[in-house]
């Protein structure tokens, strides 16, 4: 399910770089401003709850680890989501901006605030994958795991 939901995130970060190439040719047209709205809906609703996810679930199993260089990973991913959110709330005002109608493209600025908030999510997945989750995984329990899955879709509102 984590794995899916950084798929998701993957897909939705996708489609902002489409959502500002689109507004370059063609301005902020009903096409952009729906992309927009999808964008805001994701970041806003899904992303946070995949932090929830990771902070309930795989941080602890890592710290259970009790490495050095795993405390030392784990504080860096909290303080990435730390750091995601405060790009979030600041990548999230041209997007609505756009989305609502009163703003016809992005600024220079909003581009450098939409090239941070994307660029700290890709690094954040790619450090997870290729680090974290295998980790978490070596240790978990096939119960353990079935667990995590169902309060991960009850919180969801799925179970």
């Amino acid at each position: 399910m984590l794995e899916a939901c950084h798929e998701r995130v993957q897909r939705t970060l996708a489609l902002l770089e489409r959502l500002r190439d689109h507004v370059r040719q063609h301005g902020a047209d009903g096409n952009a401003r729906q992309a927009a709205r999808d964008v805001l809906r994701y970041f806003d609703i899904a992303a946070p709850l995949h932090h929830e996810d990771e902070e309930r679930h795989v941080f602890p199993a890592l710290l259970a680890q009790a490495t050095p260089g795993m405390r030392a990973l784990v504080e860096r991913l909290q303080q990435d989501h730390v750091a995601m959110a405060a790009d979030w709330a600041a990548a999230r005002r041209p997007l609505l901006a756009l989305a609502e109608g009163h703003a016809q493209s992005f600024s220079e600025g909003d581009g450098a605030v939409l090239d941070r908030f994307a660029g700290r999510y890709a690094d954040h997945i790619r450090t997870e994958e290729d680090q974290a989750y295998p980790a978490a995984l070596s240790r978990a329990e096939p119960a353990a795991l079935a667990s995590m899955g169902r309060e991960m879709a009850r919180r969801r509102g799925a179970g």
